[in-house]
């Protein structure tokens, strides 16, 4: 009942904090709600997030498990966290940046250019990256968790499931619980998840972001050219030890990619490596062809 009850509930009935003004109802998903607020002390937007859960020992744990390791990671491709609390009703939330724009599955829905997708792709991972080098691995990558800002930022979002190295003892318990983060837990999203988070959460590490943000890679082009396909195929290698070493490796094949140059994860045929300098040259190509063919005309008319 109490369930219904919030399902049809008006934001305006959410027990907030005097502070806070509820606008509307941003999103859900599994593990809560996402709400537009007006924060009247500091005069801004924001968002508030809380747990569809209103069992305190459970829920407060997930919750503000996610609030630190958003506090932890001081990074402009993640958002960062302004608040936390419990409801009036014993449900825990926490107030966040608003962030407006698309998530990425929506922006590969209506077209997004290539050489766009894959510079958005290579700031991806320049956030995962130091992430990873903070200790923290996400575990549930996908298009959706992913959003392209409006003046071009892009964000990192859904860092509920996080492993934090050192810290995930204080949650082990939760394996026993349905969409518990403990070591026994089965986390991830289906066609995003790597083989070895199938295994228990206690598996996953940096490697299963990088097949995560492989599959991402995948999902994000139409345009598949042969060293591109190699970078997704090392990133999703079913073998954790084939993929690339980092996330760090795997961003900096696809920046390699977009500039013309050698991508590691591909050996390059002679005509390939052609084929990529007349890329890289097309201009001054040109240019000599037309000067070329000026000076063919040149001589053909003189030589009447």
């Amino acid at each position: 009942m109490l369930d219904h009850l919030r399902e049809v509930a008006t934001p305006g009935m959410l027990p907030v904090p005097e502070r806070y003004e509820v606008l509307g109802e941003l999103g859900r998903g599994g593990m809560g709600v996402v709400y537009h607020v007006r924060d009247r002390v500091l005069a801004r937007e924001a968002a508030l997030k809380v747990m569809h859960d209103a069992l305190p020992d459970r829920a407060l744990v997930r919750l503000q498990r996610e609030a630190t390791v958003l506090a932890m990671l001081e990074h402009p491709g993640i958002v960062p966290v302004h608040d936390l609390g419990v409801l009036a009703d014993g449900r825990p939330y926490y107030v966040m940046k608003l962030v407006r724009g698309e998530t990425l599955e929506a922006c590969v829905a209506r077209g997004i250019s290539h050489g766009e997708a894959l510079r958005a792709f290579i700031r991806v991972c320049d956030t995962v990256a130091f992430a990873h080098a903070r200790g923290v691995v996400h575990r549930d990558l996908t298009p959706r968790n992913i959003m392209l800002g409006t003046f071009g930022d892009v964000l990192v979002l859904d860092w509920g499931v996080a492993k934090v190295t050192g810290r995930d003892e204080v949650d082990a318990d939760a394996a026993e619980q349905p969409g518990g983060t403990g070591d026994g837990a089965v986390l991830g999203t289906p066609g995003f998840m790597a083989p070895e988070q199938r295994g228990g959460a206690k598996d996953a590490d940096a490697r299963s972001d990088v097949f995560a943000l492989g599959r991402i890679l995948s999902t994000m082009v139409r345009e598949v050219r042969a060293p591109l396909q190699s970078i997704i195929d090392r990133a999703t290698a079913p073998d954790p030890g084939a993929r690339y070493a980092d996330v760090t490796a795997l961003g900096r094949d696809v920046g390699a990619y977009l500039d013309r140059m050698p991508v590691a994860a591909h050996r390059e045929r002679w005509w390939e490596r052609l084929g990529r300098f007349a890329d890289r040259h097309r201009l001054a190509l040109s240019l000599v062809g037309v000067y070329l063919v000026v000076r063919a005309l040149i001589l053909l008319w003189f030589r009447r």
